[in-house]
């Protein structure tokens, strides 16, 4: 199991392997707090959110731990230059609660981790 630091975070020093990674959840696009895992819970890992745009002005992402919410995306007009998706590395631990996933219009996600 990896080491988390205080803030419950990945560092150097706390590495969080690869191999911890047990599952993944879609989001669709236009989502609001998509609980990931069948109920979630503290201790559940978000190692990171893949994020994949339908256009090149689509909306935010953002992910929750149970009641504090992070920006990871703000998405906009001509935010991206092209459809390709592209990976955000988080290795957080939730300390709150279920991770829940929000996303804006025209794009969609999948998240990776540990989820209960």
């Amino acid at each position: 199991m990896a080491n988390f630091n205080a803030s419950g975070l990945v560092s150097e020093a706390n590495p969080l392997p690869v191999t911890t990674a047990s599952g993944y959840e879609s989001v669709a696009a236009g989502q609001t707090d998509q609980v990931m895992g069948t109920t979630g819970a503290i201790g559940d890992t978000l190692l990171g959110i893949l994020i994949i745009p339908a256009t090149t002005s689509p909306g935010a992402v953002s992910v929750k731990d149970n009641a504090t919410s992070f920006t990871i995306f703000t998405g906009g007009a001509s935010s991206v230059a092209d459809l390709k998706p592209f990976f955000v590395p988080l290795g957080m631990r939730s300390a709150s609660g279920a991770w829940k996933v929000t996303t804006g219009a025209n794009v969609s996600v999948v998240a990776i981790g540990n989820f209960s």
